[in-house]
Parts: C-alpha cells; sequence; structure tokens
C-alpha cells in the first residue's frame, strides 16, 4: 500500500496524480478553506467547490488571484494548464476553461492528497 506521504510526495513534487474517486475531499459538501498541504499556504475556499464529476476535488476560482498559478504542460499528448501553489511550485492538478457557466467557467481539478481543509 502507498502512505499518504510518498502520495503527497508524488502528486506535489513529481506531478503525480491520484487516482479518480480515491481522495477524501472528493464528496466534501462543508465549509472551511483548503490550503496547501504541508505548507498552510491558503488555496481554496469551500465555498467555490463544486461537484464535477470528474472525480477530483473541482473550485471555479482560487481563494486569492495570486494562490494558484497556472503552467502549460502537455504530458500525455495534452495541452492543459497544471495548476501549482505560487510559494513553492507544489503540484495542485489542472486547470480547465470548462467550469460552471454561472460563476467564473473554471474548473480547478486539485488532488486531495495535495491540500488540507482548515475548518472555520
Amino acid at each position: 500500500a502507498i502512505t499518504a506521504g510518498v502520495q503527497q510526495f508524488d502528486v506535489l513534487r513529481k506531478h503525480g496524480t491520484e487516482r479518480a474517486f480515491t481522495g477524501k475531499y472528493v464528496a466534501y459538501k462543508g465549509s472551511g478553506e483548503f490550503a496547501r498541504a504541508g505548507r498552510g499556504q491558503p488555496l481554496f475556499d469551500a465555498k467555490n467547490k463544486f461537484e464535477s464529476g470528474t472525480g477530483w476535488p473541482s473550485f471555479d476560482q482560487p481563494a486569492t488571484e495570486s494562490a494558484a498559478g497556472e503552467t502549460r504542460d502537455q504530458s500525455y499528448g495534452m495541452a492543459r494548464a497544471e495548476a501549482h501553489c505560487s510559494q513553492r511550485d507544489g503540484h495542485l492538478g489542472h486547470a480547465f476553461r470548462d467550469g460552471l457557466r454561472n460563476t467564473t467557467g473554471l474548473r480547478y481539478c486539485i488532488n486531495s492528497v495535495s491540500i488540507e481543509l482548515q475548518k472555520d
């Protein structure tokens, strides 16, 4: 079995991805703020989380404009935007332009192991 620390390192530092529908925050519907795992940098507010059906926690915007950065990712023959924390460049997931039309239109698809919930 893969330990949480090993999987966290694989995602944050080696740009890995946790399996769909396995992350602890996929179905979370409460309040709070999600911070960068192990660092505490605020990244996403739970009020901006929505069900995308993709198997990863999805948010329509970062907590602040500068919380998450994006880098072009052309791995696996796809062109997409990698989402990373702005302080240490830890890989969080990917950002897509196919989110909810009634909000920002963005979908930050985030690995649960890359974030930690800070309850209100």
